[in-house]
């Protein structure tokens, strides 16, 4: 059983973004596994460990696309626990967006055989759409379980999610191969002791470019062409009698015609 587990190099959430002027993208020289990606790796480990792990022939792979630095969000989820890592960096893949990213993932497991199932988290922790995961089941054309508190496997042909809809749970299965979303509710992980953090330094981390990879030209982003940062906010202002600031209140919103 191969489980793939997609990860990414995200701008730390403690710090503040901004863009880098040079490449007119978000910097992020200051980044580190999406921090949401954790619970995907270890809903992939405990399955994989249930169902006897690599001695058994399963293995965790964790696969990011990005820079030349995306590499250490696969490194840190090699630490987790992960058996080896996939990294697809290409310049012309640089600041593409959630098709291209998906096309770009779909194309990155092909190359390194498929897999049975592919696990994400229920977002990244800068662009926070959620949309990858159904555009990659979309273009793998594969069926996609999302928002998971609970994952398993009642068997090896099937995955089972639980997801909350406002307080009511319902559970999905579906055949494999499939494509999981986990959200931080579905588990606590794992830390990585000293002896995983020197082990992961023999793990195997397989690096792509485009020529390794199936991509048509037609999935290959434009470059950015302009970027700016975001204009900083004017002071608003303050009133001390309510009814006056009610008044402004109902003004404004009239004007944007909101009323």
């Amino acid at each position: 059983m191969r489980f793939v587990v997609l990860v990414k190099y995200a701008p730390d959430t403690q710090l503040d973004r901004h863009i880098d002027p040079a490449t007119r993208r978000v910097d992020r020289a200051e980044s580190i596994l999406s921090e949401l990606d954790e619970h995907p790796i270890e809903a992939a480990l405990a399955m994989s460990e249930a169902l006897g792990g690599p001695k058994a022939g399963h293995e965790v792979i964790a696969l990011t696309m990005g820079p030349d630095k995306a590499v250490n969000a696969v490194k840190k989820a090699l630490q987790i626990g992960a058996d080896r890592g996939v990294h697809l960096s290409a310049e012309e893949l640089q600041g593409a967006d959630v098709t291209m990213t998906a096309a770009g993932l779909s194309a990155a497991i092909n190359a390194i055989g498929g897999a049975d199932m592919v696990l994400t988290a229920m977002s990244s922790t800068d662009g926070q759409t959620s949309l990858l995961p159904p555009a990659l089941a979309a273009t793998m054309g594969l069926p996609v379980l999302t928002e998971a508190i609970e994952v398993s496997m009642p068997d090896e042909d099937h995955v089972q999610i639980v997801r909350d809809e406002d307080g009511s749970f319902l559970t999905i299965r579906a055949q494999l191969p499939a494509v999981v979303s986990v959200t931080d509710r579905a588990n606590e992980p794992r830390y990585p002791g000293f002896k995983q953090i020197i082990a992961a330094k023999r793990k195997k981390v397989q690096t792509l470019g485009l020529a390794d990879v199936e991509l048509s030209q037609q999935q290959v982003p434009v470059s950015v062409s302009l970027a700016a940062p975001r204009p900083e906010r004017t002071a608003g202002e303050i009133f001390h009698d309510e009814q006056a600031g009610i008044e402004a209140v109902l003004t404004v919103l009239e004007k944007e015609q909101l009323l």
